[in-house]
């Protein structure tokens, strides 16, 4: 069974950035930086039918495309820290899309995402850290930040079981904004001319 869930990927140079920032935190086991995304909703283990079925279903998403920056950097697990993330700009077009793909998941009968979205970049997964380490780790970087890129579009993942996270592969892709930008067919560029 596939375990699967919708993000959003880095694109290279934001990937780039984030690469900078491996390094200098015992305990840590960095993501490889072509596994870098911000999840939108975990799926889960999942059977043949029920994967074909979500993906069907998140074709009906109908968003347009966006910017977006990563800022910040932070730690989960406040007295026994787990990993190391970069945080993402408020955006409200993320946080629509998002909601969007959660209430298509329910539509189809998976349960509700019962967390609050919160989104970030996973960049380590932490191992025995101290939480002093933590601490110092994150205050020098403080302050990151990347350039805004695009999001054209939103894929559909899937994880195969490792230690840390990855690979990740993408199973299916569905582009942002497409529909605003075929041209309808009551447009005047697409009316017969008429030969009388």
């Amino acid at each position: 069974m596939p375990r699967l869930f919708t993000a959003l990927e880095i694109p290279r140079d934001a990937a780039l950035s984030l690469s900078l920032l491996r390094g200098g935190l015992p305990g840590a086991r960095w993501l490889d930086v072509e596994n870098y995304h911000i999840t939108l909703r975990f799926i889960g283990d999942v059977d043949g039918p029920t994967a074909d079925e979500v993906v069907n279903a998140l074709d009906r998403v109908d968003r347009p495309s966006f910017s977006l920056s990563l800022s910040g950097i932070g730690s989960f697990g406040a007295k026994k820290p787990h990993s190391i993330w970069a945080g993402v700009s408020a955006c409200s077009e993320l946080m629509a899309l998002q909601a969007e793909i959660e209430r298509i998941c329910q539509r189809i009968g998976l349960a509700p995402d019962t967390r609050r979205f919160s989104p970030h970049v996973t960049l380590a997964r932490l191992r025995h850290a101290r939480v002093s380490d933590v601490v110092s780790y994150l205050s020098g970087r403080g302050d990151f930040r990347t350039e805004s890129f695009d999001v054209g579009r939103f894929v559909v993942m899937s994880a195969r079981d490792s230690v840390g996270g990855g690979p990740y592969l993408v199973e299916e892709a569905y582009p942002l904004g497409w529909r605003n930008s075929v041209p309808s067919l009551s447009s005047s560029a697409w009316q017969p001319s008429r030969s009388n």
